[in-house]
Parts: structure tokens; C-alpha cells; sequence
């Protein structure tokens, strides 16, 4: 498959770019010419950033699938769609090639057709990181289901709030999952999170572990029994649903400033478009290679650069089902020396995780297939870049340090791996379609370089959300009223003296732990939910592996006088209700929270604190009591206070 719209030089970058801020219409338009549609698009783009209202290809119709599988066979059938590597490198590893991959999608499209799944429909899928969970999103896309996957670390509490939010009729899940050396029973947390929605019609259950479950009469089934049920009729085939494109794909939910996450909306056609363009172009990928995106698919990273951007592209995909530690620290360049990966694409939490084990897991390792190397999810710090650079790509492979977010679908700023300059530590430059500009706290653009300010986005670009399902208005708060007329990403960013853009961390209350963001009400109310607890707030924290922490300031009266036990009830609650990614790091007890006398949190100062500054800490005057400030900046907490198991 070749990629006429694919960029192989700065020159032809910079006319890409030019081209397209001159005339978008033409470019997408162009772009677009290369998938396959059902029916042409009337307009290429009619937008708005004050409803928002924002349409892609208007009129057109398509399936994901059609050019994710069917377009391929042909040519590609033969060829390796999906590589899975499972947990246990003991365990045989699987290749679906495009042909059976199509095969097994059109299968469990019956599947889901025999349980009364049909277009329009919301499909949780929770499930751990194997084949079909792959064929479980392409089948629900195929059908013109939409698709909602929860990450696998969720608790019952976050599911539960999910499928309430999503009306989600019907889930897909396994007995179990595996993750390094741990057991996730996933099936009995499904089960947990059900008490509360009696709304759900059906179960689906993949064996994975063979884990003892519950299954429920008429309402919980087993994927191996209805695949045969399909198999006794010949597994017929099936037709890829027309869906306009800008229905809903899926809907994939993110935490917010408040303490509900929301669910991210993308649609069909400008999705596919943005994550094929941006797969194609800052991977630099050429037919043939093997893309290793060590993400799960419950994040949008997987979403993207897993399925729709590699498959859609003709590409072959690499899944993984285990960390990068166990069984040791060995365990992805094992992979790529044995599948003889060409890209690798991870986060810089794992990055410096690795760091910190040494060299001795490179020994013996073959990793002169790499051509590319990627980091997503966080910036990446400039010693980890370097040790990256040097030790994984030998100095040969370009690092390409993509920002981007659940709601652009997509890379917006990054370098094209060897094609655009790279500089240690930043993003550097936007893709063709991406206009950034940084703004103060008034909305005043500030031009020039070496500045720094709020960045936001002056215009769409094809893989931008539509909405947040049932809440279009909180959509508009979120990300359009901040700034007149413009999209407010929520990070703070700096320009250098060549306009190369670095990303300087959130400038809301929402915290980047290990990639994920979690946004701070969120877990100030699982927090809150502990029986001893009065009031909480939490801020971030400079951390060495994760690159944020999490630091909770508590007031506490509960019946513990032991403080390391209260600590302990306090994160599993969070736990509990949340999941093991939102646990904090460190506790501090406080007898008060430095407010405003108009009641206001003043996270700017326990920010500092947590950092470490306890002298500078700005005006306290006008709170209610600057006493308390004092007496936290003199309890403060340093070092590591606790861990416990998950």
C-alpha cells in the first residue's frame, strides 16, 4: 500500500503546511481521495468553536472497517495484521493475518447481531490485552455500534459511573485478564459494577484465565458458545454498516477538572482520516514494518496507534499483554529483537523505569531493526530522551516526542521522525491542519518566540472531538468558552527561538500520573468518601518515574490514631473506588486547607508545598486563616510515605 499524502522532506513538510493553512478544504479533501467511501462528502468542513459545532466530510458515508480490512485483502491478505505477545513469554504468541483478522471481525459481528446489538447501540468493552479485545472494537464498528472500552484497572465504582453515563446496554468482557505477575478478575468486577445497572441486556464473556465466575441466566454468555453458534450457520458474512461520517465511533471517557469524568465523542470519517495521516507521517512508516505501541487499548494511544492508525494504514500491529518489567525489565527488547520491530512507540514513565534497572537487560539483545523510536502520553525529560537515543536507537533512530490528547484523536504537534528536526525534550512542530497558539490568562495571543503561555488551537483539524456524550455543554465549558474562539488544551506550553513548541505541564486541575490523566476532583472524592475523612485537596507533585505524583492534603478524625493505617484504608478506598492509578503517593494530615473567605481552595499554594518551596508561597493575606499555610509548609512530607499491593 503506498501513502501518496505521506511527507519525506522538511521542504515538502513546509509546503504541506502552507498548502493547508491556505486552503484546508482542498488539502482534507485531497487527503481523503485515498480511503474508501460508500458516498462522497457535499462539504469537506463547516465549523464553529462557539457552539461548538464541527463536521467533517458532511454527507459522506463509510465504514472504519471497510479501510481498516476489507481494502487490504487483496493485496494484504496474507500478511500479518496483528502480532499479540501474551504475558507469559512461555505462552505461544498469535498472528492474525488482515485475511482472518477480517474473518474474526465479520464472525463476532453476528455475535453481537444475535444479541440484539445493532447501530446506535453502546458497547462497554472491558477486557485485558488480548486479539478479542481488537476484534471486539472493529466488530462494534462494523456493526455501527459505538463503542465505549474502559481500562482494565477501573474499579466496579468507575465502571458502573460509565455505562450510567453511556446508557451502555451491553458489555464485553473476560473472565480475567493477566498483568505481569497479577491476576485482574475482571468478570467479578463487572458483576460488582451491575448491582447498579439493572439497564444492561447482555454480558459477554471471553475465557482468558479461567477464573471461577458468575454467570447470570439470561443475561451472561460465553463469546466461545455464541462464536459456535455462528460457526453452526456457516459463518455467514457481514456487510460493513453505512455510517455517515460524523456519526459517533466512540466514546472514550477522560477525567475533568470536576469530579465526573467525561466521555470524549469521536466520529467516523475525520477520525479515520487524522489517525491514518498522522500514523503514516510522524511514524514515517513504510509497508512492511512492525509497529510496536506498548499502550492499552483502553486509552485513546491504543485507540489511535494500536487499531485504527496501523490497520487502516495496512500496517502490522504489534499488542501487548504484560509490563515492561516482568518477567524483568528485559521484556521489550526482547519483543523487538524477536519480532524484529521497526517502530517502537511508549511512554517516558516506562522509559525511566527501565532507566533505573541498568544495562545488564540489554545485554545480548539484537535491536538493529528499530528504525523509529516514540514517546507518548507526557513530555519527556531530557535524560531520559538521551538514554532512549543513545541505548535503544543507537543513535540512528529519530525520537519522536508526540503531544496530543483523548480529544484530538490524534499527534497535533510532534516531529516526523527523521524528516523534521527533533530537539531533546520538545514536541517541536505542528502537523499540517494544526494551528497552536499561546494565549495569557486574558486570551491575548502572545506572538514571537521564546515565549511561553496557555496553548490552544486556533482551528480544526480532522481528528477533533465532536462533543462529550449527553453533555454537549459541558463540552463547550471545557474546551471552548475559556478563550473566545479557540480550542484550550489545558496545558501550558513554551515557544523556543526556532517556534519549536514544548509542553510545560496542565495549568488546570487535572494531573498527567504516568501518562494518564486524572483530574484532581475526581480523586479528592473518592478520597472524601472514607468515613473518617472531613475535607481533602490534591495537587501534583514532581515525581521521578511517573513524572506527576500524587499528593492529598486530609483532614482526618477517624477512630485510627495510627496515621500508616489510616493511610493505608484512605488509598484503598480511592482504590476501590477509582482503580490502583489513582492512588496517592503521599498523605499529609492537616488540621486545614488554605482557603479564600469566599471559600476557594488555594491549590497554588499546597502545590508549592508539595514541590518543596516552604518559604515563597506568595500573598497569604487574603485567606481566611494564612496560619494553616504555616502549619502545612512545616508538616510537610518528604520522601516516599507508603506502598502497598494494589
Amino acid at each position: 500500500m503506498s501513502y501518496p499524502y505521506q511527507i519525506t522532506s522538511y521542504e515538502q513538510y513546509n509546503q504541506a503546511y502552507a498548502s493547508c493553512e491556505k486552503d484546508p478544504q482542498a488539502f482534507w479533501g485531497s487527503v481523503a481521495e485515498h480511503f474508501r467511501w460508500k458516498k462522497k462528502w457535499n462539504k469537506v468542513l463547516d465549523w464553529n468553536f462557539r457552539e461548538p459545532k464541527i463536521e467533517w466530510f458532511s454527507g459522506a458515508t463509510m465504514n472504519i472497517t471497510e479501510n481498516c480490512l476489507d481494502r487490504h485483502i487483496e493485496e494484504l491478505g496474507n500478511k500479518p495484521a496483528i502480532i499479540w505477545e501474551p504475558n507469559d513469554p512461555e505462552e505461544h504468541h498469535r498472528i492474525l493475518t488482515y485475511k482472518e483478522l477480517l474473518f474474526k471481525v465479520k464472525q463476532f459481528s453476528n455475535v453481537l447481531k444475535n444479541n440484539g446489538v445493532k447501530k446506535g447501540d453502546r458497547v462497554c468493552i472491558y477486557m485485558g490485552m488480548i486479539p478479542e479485545l481488537a476484534i471486539a472494537v472493529l466488530a462494534c464498528a462494523r456493526v455501527g455500534a459505538i463503542h465505549s472500552v474502559v481500562f482494565g484497572g477501573f474499579s466496579s465504582q468507575s465502571i458502573a459511573d460509565r455505562l450510567q453515563d453511556a446508557k451502555a446496554e451491553f458489555i464485553i468482557t473476560c473472565d480475567g485478564a493477566y498483568r505481569g505477575a497479577k491476576d485482574i478478575p475482571l468478570k467479578s468486577v463487572i458483576d460488582d459494577a451491575l448491582i447498579a445497572c439493572p439497564f444492561v441486556k447482555r454480558v459477554i464473556v471471553c475465557t482468558r484465565t479461567r477464573t471461577p465466575v458468575s454467570m447470570i441466566k439470561g443475561r451472561d454468555v460465553w463469546w466461545e458458545d455464541e462464536i459456535k453458534k455462528v460457526e453452526t450457520h456457516g459463518n455467514p458474512d457481514f456487510p460493513a454498516e453505512e455510517m455517515d461520517a460524523n456519526d459517533m465511533l466512540f466514546i472514550l471517557y477522560t477525567s475533568g477538572s470536576t469530579g465526573k469524568p467525561k466521555g470524549v465523542v469521536h466520529a467516523c470519517g475525520g477520525y479515520m482520516v487524522w489517525a491514518n495521516y498522522t500514523f503514516v507521517n510522524v511514524f514515517q512508516y513504510k509497508p512492511g514494518q512492525v509497529h510496536f505501541c506498548t499502550a492499552d487499548i483502553g486509552w485513546i494511544t491504543g485507540h489511535s496507534y494500536i487499531i485504527y492508525g496501523p490497520l487502516s494504514a495496512g500496517a502490522t500491529t504489534l499488542m501487548f499483554e504484560g509490563i515492561p518489567t516482568w518477567p524483568d525489565a528485559g521484556r521489550f527488547w526482547n519483543i523487538v529483537d524477536r519480532y524484529k520491530v521497526d517502530i517502537l512507540y511508549t511512554a517516558p514513565t516506562a522509559i525511566r523505569s527501565l532507566m533505573a534497572y541498568g544495562m545488564d537487560y540489554l545485554v545480548g539483545k539484537d535491536l538493529s531493526s528499530l528504525k523509529v523510536l516514540g514517546t507518548v502520553g507526557e513530555p519527556i525529560n531530557e535524560e531520559a530522551w538521551h538514554w532512549y537515543h543513545k541505548n535503544i536507537g543507537k543513535e540512528k533512530c529519530p525520537v519522536v516526542d508526540t503531544w496530543w490528547q483523548t480529544e484530538t484523536g490524534g499527534v497535533l504537534i510532534s516531529n516526523l521522525a527523521g524528516v523534521t528536526p527533533e530537539k531533546p525534550s520538545f514536541a517541536t512542530l505542528p502537523l499540517p491542519g494544526v494551528h497552536p497558539c499561546l494565549v495569557d490568562e486574558n486570551g491575548k495571543e502572545i506572538t514571537g518566540n521564546n515565549v511561553s503561555g496557555n496553548l490552544c488551537m486556533k482551528f480544526p483539524w480532522p481528528g477533533i472531538l465532536r462533543t462529550t456524550y449527553g453533555d454537549h455543554e459541558r463540552c463547550r465549558l471545557n474546551y471552548f468558552s475559556t478563550y473566545e474562539n479557540l480550542y484550550f488544551t489545558g496545558d501550558g506550553c513554551l515557544r523556543d527561538e526556532n517556534g519549536f513548541y514544548r509542553i510545560t505541564g496542565r495549568v488546570d486541575d487535572v494531573l498527567n500520573v504516568s501518562g494518564h490523566r486524572i483530574g484532581t476532583a475526581e480523586v479528592e472524592n473518592a478520597i472524601n468518601m472514607h468515613a473518617g475523612v472531613v475535607e481533602s485537596a490534591v495537587v501534583g507533585y514532581p515525581h521521578d518515574i511517573k513524572g506527576q505524583g500524587i499528593y492529598a492534603y486530609v483532614i482526618y478524625n477517624g477512630h485510627h490514631g495510627d496515621e500508616t493505617l489510616a493511610r493505608q484504608d484512605i488509598i484503598q478506598t480511592v482504590t476501590r473506588i477509582i482503580g490502583p492509578i489513582a492512588k496517592p503517593d503521599k498523605i499529609q494530615f492537616v488540621t486545614g486547607l488554605p482557603k479564600t473567605r469566599s471559600g476557594k481552595i488555594m491549590r497554588r499554594i499546597l502545590r508549592k508545598i508539595a514541590e518543596g518551596e516552604t518559604t515563597n508561597l506568595g500573598d497569604t493575606t487574603t485567606l481566611l486563616d494564612p496560619g494553616v499555610v504555616e502549619q502545612i509548609a512545616g508538616l510537610r512530607i518528604k520522601g516516599t510515605l507508603i506502598r502497598i499491593k494494589d
